[in-house]
């Protein structure tokens, strides 16, 4: 996720905060139009921050599929380099935890 959109989603997240806050303090005193005003503020707030979430969640999963398919690709084409990394992380791991 780049910089702008991690924008974006804190600028949905806080008008959903605002508006929820709206929410609270219009139905402490208020009953009628107020309320519904805010209510709807508020459920619009919310599905633009789902949204926006979604296809960052969606992008994320994406990048993710992206990346294993390029290891894939790399264990595929050096598979003996890939060998000697995977044995090297084994020894590591092992040392590491045989040292407690």
């Amino acid at each position: 996720m780049d910089t702008s959109d991690r924008e974006k989603l804190l600028d949905d997240l806080r008008a959903v905060a605002s508006d929820v806050e709206e929410l609270l303090r219009a139905t402490a005193n208020q009953t009628g139009d107020r309320i519904n005003e805010a209510r709807a503020r508020t459920e619009e707030s919310l599905r633009a921050a789902r949204a926006r979430l979604e296809e960052t969640s969606e992008e994320v999963a994406a990048r993710t599929r992206e990346a294993a398919r390029e290891a894939e690709r790399y264990v595929q084409d050096n598979p003996w380099q890939s060998v000697g990394v995977a044995a090297g992380v084994g020894f590591l791991l092992g040392y590491l935890i045989g040292r407690r």
